[in-house]
């Protein structure tokens, strides 16, 4: 898990484009009407993590529901939905976190079941899972990829976007945001402002790359006030705090 064939040395606004194989645990979930619809992150052959909120939508029971959604896997741009190299799948089964609060976005984790299993190939790979104990400290560099929109209330990006963030020390994030940060939530922004997760960027991955040169589902795109704002980063869910869940229901 956690390595990629392609290396470059060095909901996205003040992203760039990525290339085709940087992040093949990137996972586009769609739905019949509305197309992309939320990220997810590929962690084996059959299973994804993605955020409980792109299911439990208040105005849209349906998006319970596994037969509403396609996975689309290895795919860079979204009207490339065809190409050779990108494999589509529906989703067998859905399940989010029990604990999942819908109005503070608490306990933000679904995992769900493919249809059927993906090749690995050198674009669609699984991105490894952190263990519990696993801390990202306070100014750590993150990555965060999607195809959501370019800017706040814009429309969602055609072809994925990375943008780099660091991990904001809780205690400095908690009065900046207007709903409560609880410890299952990870802030993570830059504080000036211009770099942000958006909306459709919901459930793909908050990447770390450790000192192995693995790369690490550190957190999931959960929540954020706006896109961008100066002040205002975003809430991530805490992938390590629920490593057991994941297995419990996995296997993985």
């Amino acid at each position: 898990c956690g390595t990629r064939s392609f290396t470059k040395k060095s909901r996205i606004v003040g992203g760039t484009d990525c290339e085709a194989g940087e992040w093949p645990w990137q996972v586009s979930l769609h739905t019949g009407r509305e197309g992309h619809t939320c990220g997810a992150s590929l962690i084996s052959q059959k299973w994804l993590v993605s955020a409980a909120h792109c299911f439990k939508d208040p105005h849209a029971t349906s998006l319970a529901e596994p037969k509403s959604w396609t996975a689309f896997l290895g795919l860079l741009d979204q009207r490339d939905r065809g190409n050779p190299s990108v494999q589509k799948r529906g989703l067998k089964r859905i399940i989010v976190n029990p604990y999942f609060n819908d109005f503070t976005y608490d306990y933000d984790i679904a995992v769900v079941e493919l249809d059927s299993p993906v090749t690995f190939t050198k674009y669609v790979q699984p991105i490894c899972l952190p263990d519990a104990s696993r801390e990202f400290p306070a100014g750590k560099v993150l990555h965060v990829t999607g195809w959501g929109a370019t800017a706040e209330e814009g429309s969602g990006a055609l072809i994925l976007q990375k943008a780099e963030i660091r991990v904001i020390n809780q205690t400095i994030c908690k009065p900046l945001l207007t709903s409560p940060l609880t410890p299952r939530m990870i802030c993570v922004g830059v504080l000036e402002g211009g770099i942000d997760a958006c909306q459709g960027d919901s459930g793909g991955p908050l990447t770390s790359i450790e000192a192995n040169n693995k790369m690490y589902l550190a957190g999931v795109v959960s929540w954020g006030e706006g896109c961008a704002r100066r002040n205002k980063p975003g809430a991530y869910t805490r992938v390590s705090l629920f490593r057991d869940w994941v297995r419990e229901n996995t296997g993985v």
